[in-house]
């Protein structure tokens, strides 16, 4: 009778805790578009954003730039909310990035910063980040003004 009434108890607070971390993020999924504009060509294509827990995402993008480069990454994202701030979230993140094109391949390593805003009564969320850009080949440059701009059907 005991190990049935701490086995209820456990699975009752499993429940609990699991109820509270799917409510602790503001959306699971989200698809929709980013414009990357600043140092050097601008941007735009698809990007998605994925909850894995209620605070690690990864969020993916495939960008074209000036029609002849295509742009392909991903990075983990660490997510918080703000407090008193409904809705808003600030998120450091970190991850590859590969730039195909003019006969190049051009990796990346890209870390970001930003903030997440899912609009509480619509299926709406925005984000806008810093996306500085390491280049590990071809040069190894260090481009520090790119930016996205992210707007999402979230689910």
């Amino acid at each position: 009778m005991k190990r049935l009434f701490f086995t209820l108890l456990g699975c009752a607070g499993l429940l609990i805790f699991t109820t509270n971390m799917a409510q602790a993020q503001n959306y699971k999924t989200a698809l929709g578009m980013r414009i990357e504009p600043g140092d050097g060509s601008t941007g735009v294509g698809f990007n998605a954003k994925h909850f894995f827990t209620s605070n690690s995402a990864i969020d993916a993008n495939l960008l074209f730039y000036n029609g002849d480069v295509i742009g392909l990454g991903a990075e983990y994202q660490w997510n918080d909310r703000i407090a008193g701030a409904k809705g808003l979230d600030w998120y450091l993140g970190l991850g590859p990035n590969f730039l195909f094109g003019d006969n190049i391949t051009v990796v990346q390593l890209r870390p970001v910063a930003g903030l997440d805003y899912k609009i509480p009564a619509a299926p709406i969320d925005l984000a806008f980040d810093w996306r500085p850009a390491f280049n590990l080949n071809h040069g190894s440059d260090f481009t520090a003004a790119r930016f996205g701009i992210s707007l999402r059907y979230a689910f």
